[in-house]
C-alpha cells in the first residue's frame, strides 16, 4: 500500500530552506513529491509540520549498535573492517551485511589487506561480489607506499573508493595524544599533529599516480585540510570526512586524564578545531560521521596510556551537527548533504536525499527539543562520550526504513 506523508517540511536536495511538501513511498521507495492532497489510497502518516529529512548514512562505525543508530536518525551505516574476525574474506561481508537488517542496513567496508597488517592485499574482487562497496585500512595506515599504490591501482580498476586512516605511524607509534602545551603539562606521549599531513600528502600523490578514489576518513588538522583543499582545487578524486569531537572539542578536554575524551586521530589544538571549523564552511570537508566506537569500562576506566581510544558518537551525530546551522556556518541542507547524500554517492547507494526512486529512509525531526547527553542514560552499547552532560537540542521524533516505521 503506497503511504503519504503529509504536512512535512520536506528537505530537498540543493534547496536551502525546507517547503512544506508531501513525500509518497510505494514499498521501499520514494514514489513522488507534490503538494498534492493525501488520497484514500493512500495511508496518511501526518507529520504534523515536523522536519522530514533522509535517514542518516554514518560512514565508517566500529560497531553495529542499533539501539544507538535508532535514537540517533541512522538508517544505514558503513560498517570499518576492524572487527573479531577482520572483514577480509567474502563470507565476513556477507555476514555483516545482514546484521540489523530489515530495520537497518550495514554496508561492511572490506580490509585493504589481510588481517589488516598492511603488507597483503586482501580478497577485495571477492568481497566487492560478496557486496562490499568500499574498502578500508582500518585504524591504521598503510606505511608501505608500495602497497597502497597496488591498492589504489587494483581498487580504481574495480570503481571502488578507498577510505583511509591518515597518521604516519613512525610518528605516532606509542603516542597517546598531540605534541603541545596540553599533552606536555600531563606529562603524556605524544605525536606532532604533522603526522596526519605527512599521511595525508604521501596518498594524495599517490592519487595522482593511480586516479583512485580515497575518501580520508577523518582529517583533523589545518595542515591535513590544506593539502585537501589543494587536491581539490587538482581536481582529484579526494573526499574526506570530520566527526562532531573534533569540530566541538580541543585537547584541553582530555586535561584530567578523561579517557573518554581519548580519541583517534587524538584531539588537537584549538586552532586546528577552528580549522576543521572553516572547512565545513567552505566546503572542504564532505562528510560528518558519529565514529562510533562503543567501549565499555575494561577498555576506558584505565589510566589514560593504557585505555582504548573511541566515543559512543551515534546518539549525538545529528544534535551536535545542528550546533553548526545554529552558528550559521551551514544551512540545513547542506548538513544533511555531510550527513547523508555524500555518504551515500560514496558508498554507489540511492540513498541519502529525499528524491524520487531512492530508498524511503526518512526521519521526522524536532529541531527545538532540548535535551541532555548523559552517558548512565544512552542506548549505546556503552556510554563512553567525552560529551557527557552538555545540553543540547535537535531529536528524532521517528524513523522509517524502507517507508516502514521503526
Amino acid at each position: 500500500m503506497k503511504q503519504i506523508f503529509s504536512n512535512a517540511q520536506v528537505l530537498i536536495p540543493g534547496e536551502k530552506a525546507t517547503r512544506p511538501l508531501n513525500v509518497v513511498t510505494d514499498g521501499d521507495r520514494i514514489a513522488s513529491i507534490s503538494d498534492q492532497a493525501p488520497s484514500q489510497d493512500q495511508k496518511n502518516i501526518d507529520c504534523k509540520g515536523a522536519i522530514l529529512a533522509p535517514g542518516i548514512i554514518d560512514l565508517g562505525v566500529f560497531a553495529i549498535d542499533k539501539p544507538a543508530f535508532h535514537y540517533g536518525g541512522v538508517t544505514r551505516a558503513a560498517l570499518m573492517p576492524d572487527q573479531s574476525p577482520v572483514l577480509d574474506l567474502p563470507a565476513m561481508i556477507k555476514h555483516n551485511a545482514s546484521e540489523g537488517k530489515p530495520d537497518l542496513w550495514s554496508h561492511p567496508l572490506a580490509a585493504a589487506t589481510k588481517g589488516l597488517g598492511g603488507t597483503e592485499l586482501a580478497e577485495i574482487g571477492l568481497m566487492k561480489q560478496a557486496g562490499a562497496r568500499a574498502v578500508a585500512t582500518g585504524r591504521n595506515w598503510i606505511a608501505d607506499s608500495g602497497i597502497m599504490l597496488k591498492l589504489l591501482h587494483y581498487c580504481r580498476s574495480l570503481d571502488m573508493p578507498v577510505i583511509v586512516h591518515s597518521e604516519d605511524s613512525g610518528l605516532t607509534r606509542g603516542a597517546v595524544a598531540t605534541a603541545g602545551e596540553t599533552a606536555t603539562r600531563l606529562g603524556l606521549s605524544s605525536a606532532p599533529a604533522s603526522a596526519e599531513a605527512l599521511a595525508i600528502a604521501r596518498d594524495i600523490a599517490l592519487v595522482r599516480e593511480s586516479g583512485a578514489h580515497v575518501h580520508f576518513r577523518q582529517v583533523t588538522t589545518a595542515q591535513g585540510l590544506d593539502l585537501i583543499r589543494q587536491a581539490k582545487s587538482d581536481r582529484l578524486p579526494v573526499t574526506c570526512g570530520v566527526t562532531p569531537a573534533h569540530l566541538f572539542l580541543s585537547d584541553i578536554a582530555i586535561s584530567d586524564f578523561r579517557t573518554f575524551a581519548k580519541l583517534s586521530p587524538p584531539l588537537r589544538s584549538e586552532e586546528d578545531r577552528l580549522a576543521c571549523l572553516e572547512a565545513i564552511k567552505d566546503g572542504t570537508i564532505d562528510v560528518i560521521s558519529s565514529g562510533h566506537d562503543p567501549r565499555g569500562p575494561e577498555d576506558k576506566r584505565l589510566p589514560f596510556a593504557e585505555a582504548e581510544s573511541g566515543m559512543a558518537g551515534a546518539e549525538t551525530l545529528l544534535a551536535l551537527s545542528l550546533n553548526l546551522v545554529r552558528d550559521g556556518l551551514i544551512n540545513l541542507s547542506r548538513l544533511f548533504e555531510l550527513l547523508s547524500a555524500t555518504p551515500a554517492r560514496i558508498l554507489g547507494l540511492e540513498a541519502g536525499q529525499i528524491t524520487k526512486g531512492f530508498e524511503a529512509d526518512l526521519i521526522l525531526i524536532d529541531l527545538e527539543a532540548p535535551w541532555q547527553v548523559d552517558t548512565r542514560k544512552m542506548t549505546a552499547a556503552a556510554g563512553n562520550t567525552p560529551f557527557d552532560k552538555l545540553p543540547v537540542q535537535g531529536r528524532v521524533r521517528a524513523i522509517y526504513k524502507g517507508g516502514k516505521a521503526l
